[in-house]
């Protein structure tokens, strides 16, 4: 008979420890009392709301008159403030943090993306009222571990769902940490069971019209076969074309070209996809305009750049090189061609619009002067105070629409009971002043409030 190990006490009670410490916190039962909700859904807001929250799900959703606070229920007092689910950011790229020269950051910093610069951009957001990530480009070891690390609650940050590296055709070798070339329908297949099996949702496709259409529907139909969605990039009217017919499920910015809009034959392609697709069929669109339309701005008034809400979690060294790389914002080469683009934004989306595709809130955040603690709330104001959207149609798209798109709408999206409680607050009118939003006052994920009153608890990173 083998001999049984005696452990130690101590050791024992420090093997106990670490397993607790790893579980996710929740905070105790908590009552939000007296906000107007927003609650994600096309019912008219409530007011004087009172939210019970209990081990991080919703329980009960009423008013003060019909919903009595029970025994037990530590009650924060919501007046004056507008409540709302917590906001998605649906085009994030965790390891950039606003630099403006890629190679130069990845050379310099790629081996800090897991220790450093993924979780800062992972606080900043969700300090910034987001608390859902779509992750859309990354090294694959570092996205599994900076995910599995807020999971657990070993770090603070939004629930992420990544990509894993882009898919393409061809990449330069210093991009070759992130993007993966795929040329055979045999690649396709494995490379997006490699993304599965490691625990990606989603698959990123660029550049697809340079791929046989073969490998290109093949990394679309293995996707689909394992229940992951594909995102692609939508740039160029071939990426689109060809998008459409694979059966893409979401499309990413609004091109890189001064074109003035969408060809007619792109835009029919897109209103025979919505006219067929059901409620399972639905088609996505994030435009990422704000960053291209507010240039000109930044460049007259750099102010926003020296918000120090971008530099939460990063060290001294890397936040001298971001300032350093951004301190002629008029001279970026990145940024030349975008007071030529500006100009075919407001057309380019009306015709989106025009065409029945959903469309959701992201930013691109990370990329050059795009930070994350600000970019989300930025594209909702835009798209509210210069297309003229619908505020609450506007914090649909940030809210009830991605939850949708990740097929996650059944915990997700939406303040209503059997939820998880992911809820954010805003002291004002949201729906009158969507720039409310760039003042978060509360933050809650899972039950857990990482920010009150406008402050940040310290306890809870």
């Amino acid at each position: 008979m083998t001999k049984r190990r005696s452990w130690p006490v101590t050791q024992i009670w420090l093997c106990c420890l670490a397993m607790v410490m790893s579980l996710p916190v929740h905070a105790e039962k908590i009552a939000l009392v007296g906000g107007r909700l927003i609650d994600g859904t096309v019912a008219p807001p409530m007011l004087h709301s009172v939210i019970l929250i209990d081990d991080g799900i919703i329980q009960q959703v009423g008013t003060v008159d019909s919903l009595p606070v029970p025994e037990g229920y530590r009650e924060i007092n919501m007046g004056g403030h507008d409540i709302l689910p917590g906001l998605w950011e649906n085009h994030a790229h965790l390891m950039l943090v606003g630099h403006a020269d890629y190679p130069h950051w990845n050379a310099t910093y790629s081996d800090r993306f897991e220790s450093e610069i993924m979780p800062a951009a992972a606080l900043q957001l969700l300090l910034a009222g987001v608390t859902s990530a779509r992750d859309l480009g990354a090294p694959l070891t570092a996205s599994v571990n900076v995910k599995a690390a807020i999971r657990e609650g070993r770090i603070p940050g939004p629930h992420l769902y990544t990509s894993g590296p882009f898919l393409q055709h061809e990449v330069d070798d210093w991009q070759k940490g992130y993007r993966w070339e795929v040329k055979t329908v045999r690649e396709a297949r494995l490379r997006v069971r490699e993304l599965h099996e490691a625990g990606m949702e989603i698959v990123k496709l660029i550049d697809h019209d340079d791929m046989e259409i073969e490998v290109a529907r093949a990394i679309v139909e293995e996707a689909h076969r394992l229940g992951m969605k594909v995102v692609a990039h939508a740039h160029k009217p071939n990426e689109i074309r060809i998008g459409v017919e694979i059966g893409i499920d979401n499309f990413e910015h609004t091109g890189l070209t001064t074109a003035p809009g969408y060809p007619q034959d792109v835009l029919d392609a897109l209103i025979e996809r919505t006219a067929t697709g059901i409620f399972d069929g639905l088609l996505f669109w994030t435009p990422t305009v704000e960053g291209l339309w507010n240039y000109s701005n930044t460049v007259a008034n750099p102010t926003r750049l020296t918000d120090p809400c971008w530099e939460r979690g990063l060290s001294d060294e890397v936040i001298a090189d971001i300032r350093s790389s951004i301190q002629h914002p008029s001279q970026l080469g990145y940024m030349q061609l975008t007071p030529l683009r500006r100009s075919t934004l407001k057309n380019k989306i009306a015709q989106l619009k025009d065409t029945g595709v959903v469309m959701l809130i992201g930013t691109d955040s990370g990329i050059p002067m795009k930070f994350h603690c600000q970019s989300t709330w930025q594209e909702m104001a835009w798209w509210v105070e210069e297309m003229e959207f619908d505020a609450q149609e506007t914090i649909r798209a940030a809210t009830y629409w991605p939850a949708v798109m990740m097929g996650v709408q059944d915990r997700f999206g939406t303040l209503q009971a059997g939820k998880v409680a992911d809820i954010i607050a805003v002291r004002g009118d949201v729906l009158r002043y969507i720039n409310l939003l760039q003042k978060v006052e509360f933050v809650m994920k899972e039950g857990k409030i990482y920010k009150q009153d406008g402050q940040v608890i310290q306890s809870a990173l």
